[in-house]
Parts: C-alpha cells; sequence; structure tokens
C-alpha cells in the first residue's frame, strides 16, 4: 500500500490491528476479529472497541451524530440512521445509503497527476497475428453462433483434447451459449458482436465458428459481422451442421486443419504497450479495497505508465463512487461518455422496477461491505490513479490505438463482465477475490485474494495472496507489487498457467436485457 501522507499503518496494540485508509476517514477496518473491549490505537486515536468486530467490518472512530456522512476511502460511504459511539461495529444495521437516483455531473480537469510513464517497460513473449494484435495464447476455440450447437461443440473440443494432446497448441476450447436465435434488437446484436469478437481474439490461434443453419444469427449475416477476418480461411472455418451429412466427422477434420496451422505459430518478442489487461473483482470483502483492489491499482499505474490498455467495467459498482472516475477523465467528451455510461444502467435498472443502490451481495455485507457506496469506493481501486482515456460500449472491441485506462460498459455478474472485457480484446485478468470463487474467462484469469486464509483454504483457486501486506503490516508493499508484476509476466509469456487453465475454468455469458421469443 502506498505510504502517501493518506494511509496509516495503525499500532498494534494487545494483538488487535484495524488500519484507517484515509485521515479523514471515520471509520476504520478491522484487520482481524476484534473482541468487546480490546483497545486499537489508529492514528494517535485510542479506541475501545464497544462490540465485537469481525475481520473486514468497520468500526468508529469518533462519535457519530444522527444523519451524519460516514467517511471512508476519504469520501461518505452512507449515513447514520442513528447515533453510533467511538468503537461501536459500523455495518448494515446502523447506515444507510446516500446516494440518489439522479445526482448532478460536472467535468472539471483531472485534479489527480498520472502516474509517469515507465522507462523500463519489458519486452514480452508472444504470437502475433495477420492483423497486427498480440496473443498470450495459442490455443483452437470453436465459437458455436447458437445454442442449438452447443454439444455438438462441446464433443469435437473434448475428442479434439484427446486427439491433438501431443501438439504445439494450448488446447482446444468451445465457447457455449444459450443464444444466436430467438432475440431481438439490441439483445441480437449484442450476442452476434461479442460472439464475433470471440472469433476475431488474438489468444486464437485457429478458430471453427460452428452454425446449426436456421438461426437468426446465419452465417451469411454473421460472416458479414466478422468482415474482413471472414477471409481469413487458414486461421478460421466454418462449419453449417445442417449442410453436412456427418457435421462430428466434418468438424473433425476441420479442427485438424486448424491445429496443423495453429502450431505453426512461435512467441516472439512485442513491446508491453501492445498488452490489454482488464480488471475484475466478485465475492468481495472489507478488505478487498485495502488490499487486492488496491494493489491491483497499482498494477494499472505501472502498466499504463509502460503504454499498455487496462479495462475498468462493472458500470453497477461504480454507483457512488463514478465522481471518482469523472474526476479524471481526460477530455470533456470522455466525462460525457462516462455521464451517459453511468446513467444508461440507471435507467436500465428503473426500467426494470428495480433500485439503483441495493448491490451488495449477501456474500460482500457478510465480508464486511455495507453500503453500495462502500462496495464502489473499493472496486474502483482497481483503476489506481491512471487518467480515464476512453469509454467503450458492450460488446465494443478495443482499437489497436486505445491506451491507458478505458471504461467498458458491463455489469456487476462476474461471468457476463468477464466475457464482456475479453470479448473487447483483454488478453488476460486480473480478478480479486476476498470470499472466492472458481470461474473463469476464456482468457487466463489470475485470481488475487484479499486475505491470506482465503488463499490458504482454496490454493486450487487461488494464483496470489495479497493479504500478506496484513501480515507484514504493510512494509514489504514494494516487493510484494514487484511479485505480482512478475506473476503476470510470466504469464503473459507462457512460463505459468493461471489455476483456472489448470482447472479448465473457463466460460462465457453475454447480457440479456429484452425478449426471447
Amino acid at each position: 500500500m502506498e505510504k502517501n501522507g493518506n494511509t496509516e499503518r495503525v499500532e498494534i496494540r494487545a494483538a488487535a490491528r484495524a488500519i484507517r485508509i484515509h485521515t479523514l476517514d471515520t471509520v476504520a477496518v478491522a484487520l482481524e476479529p476484534l473482541a468487546k473491549g480490546c483497545t486499537v490505537t489508529i492514528g494517535g486515536i485510542r479506541i475501545t472497541c464497544t462490540d465485537d468486530i469481525p475481520s473486514g467490518h468497520k468500526l468508529a472512530l469518533k462519535d457519530i451524530a444522527r444523519d451524519e456522512k460516514v467517511i471512508k476511502y476519504g469520501t461518505p460511504i452512507g449515513k447514520a440512521p442513528q447515533a453510533i459511539v467511538a468503537g461501536a461495529h459500523v455495518h448494515t444495521h446502523n447506515l444507510r445509503t446516500l446516494l440518489a437516483e439522479t445526482p448532478e455531473y460536472r467535468w472539471t480537469q483531472p485534479r489527480i497527476t498520472p502516474p509517469p510513464r515507465s522507462a523500463a517497460a519489458p519486452e514480452i513473449d508472444v504470437f502475433k497475428r495477420g492483423d497486427g494484435r498480440i496473443g498470450i495464447r495459442n490455443e483452437v476455440w470453436i465459437v458455436p453462433t447458437v445454442g442449438c450447437v452447443n454439444r455438438t461443440a462441446e464433443s469435437l473440443a473434448s475428442w479434439a483434447n484427446r486427439e491433438f494432446a501431443d501438439r504445439n497448441i494450448g488446447g482446444v476450447f468451445a465457447w457455449t451459449h444459450p443464444y444466436g436465435c430467438s432475440q431481438m434488437g439490441d439483445d441480437h446484436e449484442a450476442t452476434c458482436a461479442v460472439l464475433a469478437d470471440l472469433v476475431k481474439h488474438p489468444n486464437a490461434g485457429a478458430v471453427l465458428v460452428l452454425s446449426l443453419g436456421c438461426e437468426s444469427n446465419t452465417p451469411e449475416r454473421f460472416k458479414e459481422i466478422l468482415g474482413e477476418y471472414a477471409e481469413d480461411t487458414e486461421r478460421i472455418r466454418f462449419l453449417v451442421t445442417q449442410e453436412s451429412e456427418d457435421e462430428i466427422a466434418d468438424g473433425k477434420r476441420l479442427l485438424g486443419e486448424l491445429v496443423s496451422y495453429a502450431e505453426q505459430m512461435k512467441r516472439r518478442k512485442a513491446p508491453i504497450s501492445a498488452l490489454v489487461v482488464g480488471m475484475k473483482c466478485g465475492g468481495s470483502d472489507g478488505l478487498s479495497g485495502i488490499t487486492a483492489n488496491a494493489l491491483v491499482g497499482q498494477m494499472c499505474d505501472m502498466l499504463t505508465g509502460m503504454g499498455a490498455s487496462v479495462i475498468l467495467t462493472e458500470v453497477p459498482e461504480m454507483f457512488g463512487a463514478e465522481q471518482m472516475l469523472m474526476d479524471r477523465c481526460e477530455t470533456p467528451e470522455i466525462f460525457d461518455k462516462t455521464v451517459r455510461l453511468i446513467n444508461d444502467f440507471k435507467d436500465y435498472f428503473r426500467a426494470n422496477n428495480q433500485t439503483v443502490y441495493e448491490n451488495p451481495s449477501p456474500g460482500n455485507k457478510a465480508g464486511g461491505i455495507s453500503t453500495l457506496e462502500d462496495k464502489s469506493c473499493g472496486c474502483v481501486q482497481k483503476g489506481g490513479k491512471a487518467i480515464v482515456r476512453g469509454v467503450y460500449r458492450y460488446g465494443e472491441q478495443l482499437p489497436r490505438s486505445a491506451k491507458g485506462l478505458v471504461l467498458l460498459e458491463g455489469p456487476g455478474n462476474d461471468i457476463v463482465s468477464t466475457t464482456a472485457m475479453t470479448a473487447a480484446g483483454a488478453h488476460l485478468i486480473l480478478f480479486t477475490t476476498g470470499r472466492g470463487t472458481p470461474l473463469g474467462a476464456p482468457v487466463p484469469t489470475i485470481k488475487i485474494a484479499s486475505n491470506t486464509p482465503l488463499a490458504l483454504k482454496k490454493p486450487a483457486w487461488i494464483d496470489f495472496d495479497a493479504g500478506k501486506l496484513l501480515f507484514e503490516n504493510f512494509e514489504n508493499a514494494d516487493s510484494l507489487r514487484e511479485e505480482l508484476f512478475r506473476l503476470i509476466l510470466d504469464t503473459i509469456n507462457g512460463r505459468i498457467l493461471t489455476k483456472n487453465e489448470l482447472n479448465n475454468y473457463r466460460e462465457i455469458a453475454i447480457f440479456k436485457n429484452g425478449v426471447i421469443l
């Protein structure tokens, strides 16, 4: 964690530990369970706990009056509906959201100095594709245009992974989904766009596009969406199962040809500026914004300082912290796009008769997150201090000219948002978690635990333990940051497979808003 005057390490007394994240905060976060009656000293303030405080939960640093704002991360995360005494447990029972349905936003010049551009940007070992982009894996993907052929795709992928186990590819994977037909309007267009983005994704050395033949996403229309990519008959093959007498035999033949093409690819040197990284959190707890998300935010600053692209999505988890991002928008145009991004998602909530500000899950609350502002302020820590340089719609693929931190339209749902970032062009995803999840995207997904007990309990899920920051009292933050960066480089260069890759925990989900016929 940065030692910038805004974060204070606690003085440890009687083995009790807590941290005040920002000097303006009126609450601290317990770094381990605090028993009623124990005393902690935080920033010169000596506090006796009047309640038991679970790890990751908040305790009041002062008497807080009724209707007074409660401050964490240096910003309000709600207000007290009743008086709270110093040392009390602050959570859902005595904290209420301050979020308004339609706040007004105003652009100002960015108030945060962006991280300096790094002069020590390493080269990476990657696969260079014909369109000029890079891939960090060389796999063969099967992309069904419609859910009707899902089992055919899975059968072919299973056969291919047995048949070609000794070939020089990373594996054969089928991205099954329930859509591609009986959808209307924007939903249908979004499905087509995401599937086309997967076909184009540079982590795939070769792709089999598998169709039924009578679906709404017709093979002819899908080729139009793919554009010039559809002409790359060495890398992409098409199979319409209704037109084949034996689609399994034809699929096996085409996969054999695609594997032979893909295995010719070799890793070559490229600048790290060609990299696209997605940032995600799921199953968050009260420590996520202090350890894992803050550490990932430093990765964001390092990578964007090296000229790489970083994607931040989960728009509903920006509610309450959106001004932090808006204050970092590079231009008025990007600010306006960010406002539309936020307000469009709020309109989506209201159109479905849902409350805009009721977002933290039961698991989030059990981990110490009390309000949406609390969750969002921790969530946006993944964006570090980088300037926001672009805003993109769901299903839109980042142009190669996109650099720095960009925002992407997408929900907080783990599978949908990781798919959206993959479709946008992310080569890998940094996924922080406080509660734990085995989920993985189609691209390597580095799982970063916010606390060491989770990392120890779920070693088959977790790639990196950011909770070590707590045990080391933040003294070795620099070395831990370098350790995570080395893991990222080793993953990019193919020296390490992530736990989701080793477990074959990979899947996609496509956002749906409207009617299914």
